[in-house]
């Protein structure tokens, strides 16, 4: 198969452009995919801070290094969860792929505040995965939000968005429905949340990373089984092998006509939120969710 845009051989074959790539000019196009992405949603404007949620895999890391390729000024933020066998050989992973590379890295080790995860999960009676993700949100967030970085990009990619907007129209979450996209826009504690990659698939970033030699971690979270939007993503992949094309079809006729009909007066845009008692922070209850948790562990400790 021959490059579409060079005519040297391709070394990535996309069925869902019709196209094959070789390594130089798939990297030139994703990077225009990013582009593209950060362009229509207005993700990030000349010379603002951007900080990356660095988990370790191949998406929060290609991300990293796309956007920095690309000029933005990025710096990255590890969550240590504590978890044995797991959390240090990521971490360790991840800083020697930053120091070599030259990225700024902060780690927030959960441990050090109360929440390693293994303790959470002893102490919290619901799906580690959900909780485990109240807490990195929470604390990306707030990093972001306590050191001026004016937008959180986050590594989701086509696959993780359509996972969670097939999710969505099953139950029609309106409340969700209504908040999802690959930008949300900055209010009050919240800081600006970006998806740059949300135009690329889970193996595009792959085949990033291989060709541009980023080590990323690769062996799954212990807790992770079960996880519903696995099944939901081998769903839409038996679709989008037998249909190329057919899930950015799906996730852009919704932002172009589908998100519009659950915004607006009239639609359940979820609880109002305030500043929780005990960190500040917005809460749709007097004590926000990351605090309950805590308590929760310091009770099962105490």
């Amino acid at each position: 198969m021959k490059c579409k845009r060079c005519g040297e051989t391709a070394a990535v074959k996309l069925p869902s452009h019709h196209a094959g790539f070789c390594p130089d000019c798939f990297e030139l196009f994703f990077k225009r995919q990013v582009e593209t992405a950060i362009r229509r949603h207005a993700m990030i404007a000349p010379g603002e801070k951007v900080l990356v949620a660095v988990s370790g895999g191949k998406d929060s890391l290609a991300l990293m290094r796309v956007l920095s390729d690309l000029g933005h000024d990025v710096a990255g933020l590890h969550v240590h969860l504590g978890i044995p066998d797991s959390s240090d050989p990521v971490c360790a992973r991840t800083e020697a792929y930053c120091r070599e590379n030259g990225f700024a890295l902060h780690v927030l080790r959960m441990a050090e505040l109360g929440l390693a995860i293994p303790k959470v999960k002893d102490a919290v009676h619901r799906p580690i995965c959900a909780v485990c993700g109240k807490i990195k949100r929470h604390y990306f967030n707030r990093f972001a939000y306590e050191n001026g970085y004016a937008a959180l990009a986050t590594g989701h990619n086509l696959d993780d968005e359509t996972a969670r907007l097939f999710a969505n129209v099953l139950r029609w979450d309106e409340a969700y429905l209504g908040g999802q996209g690959p930008s949300l826009p900055a209010e009050g504690r919240f800081v600006r949340k970006i998806k740059p990659l949300y135009r690329l698939t889970e193996f595009e970033t792959a085949a990033y990373c291989f060709l541009k030699g980023i080590d990323h971690w690769k062996a799954a979270c212990p807790y992770s089984g079960g996880a519903s939007f696995t099944s939901h993503k081998r769903l839409l992949a038996d679709l989008e092998y037998t249909s190329p094309g057919q899930k950015t079809a799906f996730y852009e006729a919704f932002l172009a006509k589908g998100r519009q009909h659950f915004r607006g007066e009239g639609n359940d845009a979820g609880p109002v939120l305030q500043p929780c008692a005990r960190c500040g922070y917005p809460s749709s209850a007097e004590v926000c969710g990351v605090c309950r948790i805590r308590s929760l562990v310091e009770k099962a400790g105490a």
